[in-house]
């Protein structure tokens, strides 16, 4: 297996290469040369594994020959160990055709714990084979920094710099990352918005003599090792529901695509899939271009689901690769219209094709907050303000639906998150205040450990270098 730039003009590279470079050199983002291919009856044979095995099949055709079978399969054993659910990813029915995929059983209680446990261990395996060290840089929307961090800290091969936009995360995820004391982990909180924090990392990634100097890598989910991990739970949960004899709709709250895109990848290694549900907050580009065909770049508004405030959705771009039939030259062409216009169309056709595999459905914080509550009287359960938008989504993707096919197949909804990690806006809209996990219960009394920049490449290069520069002469 190897892999090509979605702009096309970077090297080609195996698995191990694609893990510790993150972003492609030209910019673009890692894909495989081919998609892997599942037969019908590969995937019934699927049927009834658990979690890790499943992990494993799903994941060993994009590995090549960068890891061995055993030592894999142990690596993939030791993430999951972890995890608070005998399940891992336990399915929930919440009605006739409605069920919910619990994706918070891991260490910092989001979906993010699920691929990043797992990058964390592939690094540690990689590097100390190649003697190697990096440098990771990321930003964050509030659960990718906390995962990762988690993952990497205390690694000696690893030195972790997060980006989580000041003021616009919730306090639980802020303290989940500020409070790790661990000498390699750094947290940034930078003047700006998400997309400012996504941004600042390409460009520190663009500058190639600071990333060859400092060996720099990436844990957000422009490294495909994230993507790649993903697939795994759309494969359980539609093996789970009758696949791949019976085709599945899943719903999934969306800021960076990054999520849904490995729900795309498992179509795309055969799993049976009617539609894919994107919900969207007031941040609302790609549910706008779903119903419009434009894509019309606005500013970010901050709201109750702050992991989905992003008007630059990365990820994207890899499904624009596959629909310009992996030309990766018109491809970067019309990203870099996209980032100097704010605004592009990709063409009536390829609007229509995807249109026919993705549906977008908003809701703004009043409506997140009247679905909290009505779901919360309905059921007595919490739910976190992200999970509620993807519920909500399914439910209109169903209402309005103009095929028999999504009215009749069951609707996966994702659950990006415990609602613990958005206490205030579950609260506020319920009156009831959801407890962390006694693991966390003291998060509120540890001391927090982070630095305030401006968006500014030239001090955030600075800030990196004296950090790494003093821990080789401490």
């Amino acid at each position: 297996m190897k892999y090509v730039s979605t702009r096309g003009q970077a090297p080609v590279l195996p698995f191990d290469e694609v893990l510790l470079a993150g972003l492609a050199r030209d910019g673009g983002l890692y894909v495989p040369e081919t998609w892997p291919k599942f037969s019908k009856a590969e995937i019934k044979s699927l049927r009834g594994l658990s979690y890790d095995d499943l992990a494993i099949q799903v994941m060993t055709p994009y590995l090549g020959t960068a890891i061995g079978g055993d030592n894999f399969a142990k690596i993939v054993s030791d993430t999951y160990a972890a995890f608070d659910h005998p399940s891992v990813a336990p399915l929930k029915q919440l009605g006739p055709n409605d069920w919910l995929l619990e994706l918070f059983h891991g260490p910092t209680l989001a979906f993010k714990d699920y691929p990043l446990q797992l990058v964390g261990r592939l690094f540690d395996d990689i590097l100390s084979r190649k003697g190697r060290k990096v440098t990771i840089v990321g930003a964050t929307s509030g659960d990718t920094g906390s995962a990762a961090i988690e993952a990497c800290r205390d690694r000696a091969a690893i030195e972790i710099f997060i980006f989580h936009p000041k003021g616009r995360v919730s306090e639980v995820q802020r303290r989940q990352m500020t409070t790790v004391q661990s000498a390699n982990v750094h947290n940034i909180a930078l003047e700006g918005t998400f997309d400012d924090c996504q941004d600042l990392v390409k460009a520190l990634f663009a500058h190639e003599a600071f990333r060859d100097r400092y060996n720099l890598s990436a844990v957000n989910s422009i490294n495909w090792a994230r993507i790649m991990a993903q697939i795994v739970y759309y494969f359980w949960a539609a093996l789970n529901l009758g696949a791949p004899d019976r085709k599945v709709t899943f719903s999934v709250p969306t800021g960076n695509f990054g999520n849904v895109f490995a729900g795309y990848a498992a179509r795309r290694m055969g799993l049976p899939v009617e539609k894919f549900i994107v919900g969207s907050n007031a941040n609302d580009i790609l549910t706008r271009y779903l119903e419009t065909g434009e894509m019309n770049m606005t500013d970010v508004v901050p709201t109750l689901s702050p992991s989905m405030d992003i008007q630059i959705s990365s990820n994207f771009e890899r499904l624009l690769f596959d629909y310009y039939q992996r030309d990766g030259a018109s491809v970067k062409k019309i990203m870099e219209q996209f980032r100097r216009n704010r605004r592009v169309s990709f063409g009536k056709a390829r609007w229509r094709n995807m249109g026919n595999l993705f549906e977008g459905h908003r809701l703004g914080d009043n409506e997140t907050q009247d679905a909290l509550a009505t779901l919360y009287n309905h059921t007595g359960e919490l739910f976190d303000p992200h999970t509620v938008i993807g519920i909500k989504a399914g439910q209109a993707a169903r209402a309005s639906a103009s095929s028999a096919a999504l009215v009749t197949s069951p609707v996966v909804s994702l659950a990006t998150a415990h609602p613990a990690k958005f206490p205030d806006a579950v609260e506020g809209a319920t009156g009831q205040r959801p407890r962390l996990p006694a693991r966390l219960a003291d998060l509120f009394d540890r001391e927090e450990r982070m630095v305030s920049l401006n968006n500014n490449i030239d001090q955030v290069e600075q800030y990196i270098a004296g950090q790494l520069e003093g821990s080789e002469t401490a």
